[in-house]
């Protein structure tokens, strides 16, 4: 399916870029999350028409992002969970715990943003996390996992 891009798109284009994607694709991701529309003759129109008004949204965006990615950078989190002897969790961390402490020092940040460098968190110790507030605006933090008494 033919489609105009109304932001960037990770993997698929910039803003205003036509591209082709699959089609369940197009349906039921990019067009009912306003990312994108069907690529007509009038629709094509029309983002012309707005195209100016779309730019400006996504560079407020962007440097919005990349303000708070300078707040955010460098951020320690410090976690506490069950552990056996040997250091391993009965359980694991997950995106949501992460994203819950960082919500809680006063980021406004959701699971599916919070990106583990090192694989899963199944045991104490330190780990990088990557948090990812726009297309190309990462964010990295400090995951502090320690034994729960």
């Amino acid at each position: 399916m033919q489609i105009i891009l109304l932001e960037k798109v990770l993997n698929v284009g910039q803003l205003g870029d036509v591209v082709k994607v699959k089609d369940g694709y197009a349906r039921n991701f990019l067009i009912p999350q306003g990312k994108a529309r069907r690529a007509t003759a009038s629709a094509q129109a029309e983002f012309e028409a707005r195209r100016a008004e779309l730019e400006k949204a996504q560079a407020d965006k962007l440097a919005a992002a990349q303000a708070v990615a300078e707040k955010m950078s460098g951020t320690q989190i410090a976690l506490s969970s069950k552990a056996g002897v040997d250091g391993r969790l009965f359980g694991s961390i997950t995106h949501a715990d992460i994203a819950e402490a960082l919500t809680a020092q006063g980021f406004e940040v959701t699971k599916q943003q919070v990106k583990f460098v090192d694989g899963t968190v199944k045991s104490i110790g330190e780990y990088a996390i990557q948090v990812a507030l726009f297309t190309d605006v990462t964010s990295d933090v400090t995951l502090s996992v320690t034994a729960a008494v």
